[in-house]
């Protein structure tokens, strides 16, 4: 193994360990987590009303994910800021950089597309996306949608995962997608 991989890997295991440190001292400190959440990489889950988060069974929650339980905008104009209950119901997937503010709730099943804002609370069952968010179809539109899509071009298995990627690979997936989405496992 090369120096490299074994200062990536040193890296890594120090990074995730930092991580799980700061994820229990949140949950310690009242944040509601679920089981088999599925937290990607780095997120900011308000720490100081982190109490005021709760987080539903079986939920991913992506890259850069702001869950922000508090508003300061009025402190310095009247003495005191906003807080309220941020709420992510089970089976959610909320993307890569959205923004959840103060006083929301996303409803069971529901898909968040990355860099959202979620100003208001999103119903169970659906996908929002945008600045604000804002609802644009239910799940199962949104599934039909994408199995319509996919049944028309190839589906990429395993194989094609980025450590087994070579120039052949890189080519094919490059001339299927084209100008067009592609699809993998």
């Amino acid at each position: 193994m090369s120096l490299y991989n074994i200062l990536r890997r040193i890296y890594y295991r120090f990074e995730n360990k930092k991580r799980t440190k700061y994820l229990n001292d949140l949950v310690r400190k009242g944040l509601t987590l679920g089981k088999n959440v599925d937290i990607v990489a780095d997120y900011f889950f308000d720490p100081s009303h982190c109490f005021l988060i709760s987080i539903g069974d079986n939920t991913t929650i992506a890259p850069n994910v702001r869950l922000i339980a508090h508003d300061a905008s009025t402190k310095k104009l009247i003495g005191y800021a906003k807080i309220g209950k941020i709420e992510i119901k089970e089976n959610c997937f909320i993307g890569d950089s959205v923004i959840v503010l103060p006083n929301v709730k996303i409803g069971p099943n529901s898909i968040v597309g990355s860099g959202a804002v979620v100003t208001k609370d999103i119903p169970p069952d659906s996908i929002a996306v945008g600045n604000p968010a804002k609802v644009i179809a239910t799940v199962d539109e949104y599934i039909a949608k994408i199995k319509g899509m996919s049944s028309k071009t190839k589906i990429f298995g395993r194989e094609y995962y980025i450590e087994h990627l070579d120039d052949i690979k890189r080519k094919e997936i490059l001339d299927t997608v084209g100008d067009d989405i592609g699809f993998i496992v």
